[in-house]
């Protein structure tokens, strides 16, 4: 038994590292070749700082590489162990397969932990070092006449601004609450489409807001489907980027900001100005705008989390999968691998894209391929070890 555990745990583990290093080098190809190789081509850029940033991506890609070489590995190792008769003869043994694979699971339960310590630490913080360097290689910095997308932009007095995409400009999904002394909130705007423009020469920013929901604390107003402007004084703002995207934040970043959220927008109504009928109406469109405020880095979060199990649930199908499939050819298994982790990574995107619907629950949606792989996962070892 123990020869079999570790014959199927050295070609897992070296079929698993193989499969992971291609994985990564095609996906920091794509990124080093997009953005950084025209660089050195122009001979804007030295070789070593092309290096260093293959170097920074590298745990940035990894999260993603690891989980797609642990599918393929268990998909070539067990299809090549069925096809060669090698599981049958040891079911003619007495091994069942459960037991047969119980290392390989553990593995896949120690690399989980990996990519946890790497999701939650290291690959955010290198993808920030690498932003960062990629930046002041292309010597451009962020005009302070830009609203940075995928911030909680904070220090802009008065002001707490989350926009979710800025396109030339041209802006979704804007979340922002604005304050008086910056410590009463005076009213809460969500618009899902707005316009940034800007006056140079008094470093104004002119935000248009089209199609907004507005609640109004101080004069007791609750609004939608107009129009408003908000103009920004720059001239006392130094800066307004000061952070990383909710998407490159840690975990521990992200329950920071979360709290600091939470407090900042720690809101009381002034209950003799309202019947109880309008401060329960008031209060609950405040907790909803709240609560799409907070939902990005919340969905972050659970990515993060989520994502790191991803081992587990690629290798409980992967394994009955591999034995299904019976074949030699290693290019039936990279496909099969392809087309699951297209359909993990489309769940996840759905989610993602919804970051600011808290109605929906986005956050939760994070755990439905983990659910839906381990699910699948268990009931075909189930039917594979019952020799159905």
């Amino acid at each position: 038994m123990k020869t079999l555990h570790g014959y199927l745990l050295r070609q897992v583990i070296a079929t698993m590292l193989m499969t992971s290093i291609v994985f990564t080098f095609v996906m920091l190809l794509v990124n080093v070749l997009r953005e950084i190789l025209p660089l050195l081509v122009s001979r804007q850029v030295s070789l070593g700082l092309v290096v260093q940033a293959f170097a920074l991506l590298i745990p940035f890609v990894w999260v993603f590489a690891l989980p797609m070489g642990m599918l393929t590995a268990t998909l070539l190792v067990f299809g090549r162990f069925s096809a060669d008769q090698e599981l049958t003869a040891a079911r003619a043994g007495g091994v069942s397969l459960i037991s047969l694979i119980t290392p390989v699971l553990i593995l896949s339960l120690l690399l989980c932990a990996l990519s946890a310590v790497v999701n939650m630490e290291i690959a955010p913080r290198c993808r920030v070092a690498y932003i960062q360097l990629r930046d002041q290689l292309r010597s451009g910095a962020v005009s302070r006449l830009q609203l940075p997308e995928q911030r909680y932009i904070k220090n802009i007095p008065g002001y707490i601004i989350f926009i979710e995409k800025n396109r030339n400009r041209e802006l979704q999904n804007v979340l922002i609450w604005q304050f008086k002394d910056e410590t009463n909130l005076e009213q809460s705007i969500r618009a899902p489409r707005g316009r940034l423009e800007s006056d140079t020469t008094n470093q104004l920013i002119i935000l248009r807001l089209f199609d907004a929901k507005t609640v109004d604390v101080t004069r007791n107003f609750t609004g939608s489907g107009g129009e408003v402007t908000i103009t920004f004084d720059l001239k006392s703002t130094n800066k307004i980027e000061t952070g990383p995207k909710i998407s490159e934040m840690t975990f521990s970043q992200l329950r920071v900001e979360l709290r600091e959220l939470e407090r900042a927008t720690n809101f009381s109504l002034p209950a003799g100005k309202l019947s109880a009928a309008d401060l329960q109406s008031k209060k609950r469109a405040l907790k909803q705008q709240l609560k799409e405020l907070g939902e990005p880095a919340r969905v972050q979060l659970h990515r993060q989390v989520a994502f790191s199990f991803a081992c587990f649930g690629f290798t409980l199908v992967g394994i009955p999968l591999g034995i299904r499939v019976h074949r030699r050819e290693t290019n039936i298994g990279i496909a099969i691998a392809l087309g699951l982790v297209a359909v993990y990574y489309t769940l996840i995107i759905v989610g993602d894209a919804l970051n600011t619907r808290p109605e929906l629950a986005p956050h939760l949606l994070m755990w439905a391929p983990n659910f839906l792989f381990q699910a699948a996962g268990a009931v075909l070892l189930w039917r594979a070890n019952r020799g159905v």
